[in-house]
């Protein structure tokens, strides 16, 4: 009974930001449980070599372009998908952009504002989108992306725009969670630590950051794309049921101190 709730069978799921990383890992992850998955990314190249690789593990997936800051293409994404699935039943909102460490009063107001419209509007408008069609059908499961940056204020990079738009997909995913229960769709977020990605990984090499970083790892080390991935189909499966508005930090014990 137990491991039948983590099964996606009959189910469609839409990732935003599927073309690598963590959405790539959640793609693979959503197939493997039962789900047909549709990815998306603004960037082409990512979006086909994505459904390459997906393809090379026996998984045929969808690809969508999709820019998730412009919420006139987020609705008729959704829209067109409802409609050639007969619904998505699972909306993994992981699209999102870090920005270079830059001291709080010098963010340029461009990089503001185009980080703030990646990481939180296009949260937002990939939620508001997907959610009207499941709020029509009284059923869904929404998965944020969060950050420990939205749990944490992170040391030594400073980085109050992406620290501020994470923080605020966390207070996003509470407050539909909660607007939204009883209408029979979930929303949860999942709030990794840093994570071996091509977004990321190269700040591994850092010799200033990554000491501090691991002192303030329990485990002493990064998470993987499939351990978050990993969070993903617990969060959009059965088996969390009884869970909404919650943030599930994915960390390595980074939080607990």
């Amino acid at each position: 009974m137990y491991l039948e709730k983590m099964r996606l069978d009959g189910q469609t799921a839409f990732i935003t930001g599927g073309g690598r990383g963590i959405g790539l890992a959640a793609a693979e992850a959503l197939f493997e449980a039962g789900a047909h998955v549709i990815i998306s990314d603004v960037n082409d190249e990512l979006l086909e070599s994505g459904r390459a690789y997906l393809a090379t593990k026996g998984y045929a997936a969808d690809a969508v372009r999709l820019d998730v800051t412009r919420p006139d293409d987020v609705a008729a994404a959704a829209k067109a998908a409802n409609e050639r699935h007969g619904s998505v039943d699972i909306l993994v909102a992981n699209a999102g952009i870090a920005w270079p460490d830059t001291p709080g009063e010098e963010i340029a107001d461009d990089n503001w504002r185009r980080l703030i419209d990646v990481d939180l509007n296009g949260v937002y408008w990939s939620c508001r989108e997907f959610g009207k069609h499941m709020l029509g059908r009284s059923k869904g499961a929404i998965v944020t992306l969060g950050s420990i940056s939205g749990l944490i204020s992170n040391k030594p990079q400073r980085q109050a725009h992406y620290n501020s738009a994470k923080a605020a997909v966390h207070h996003l995913t509470k407050s539909l969670g909660g607007e939204w229960a009883e209408r029979g769709v979930r929303v949860n977020c999942v709030a990794p630590t840093y994570v071996d990605t091509p977004m990321s990984n190269t700040s591994f090499d850092d010799p200033e950051r990554m000491p501090i970083w691991m002192d303030f790892t329990p485990m002493r080390r990064v998470a993987k794309p499939d351990e978050v991935a990993s969070a993903i189909l617990f969060l959009a499966s059965g088996a969390s049921s009884a869970m909404t508005g919650t943030v599930i930090p994915v960390d390595c014990g980074y939080t607990i101190w």
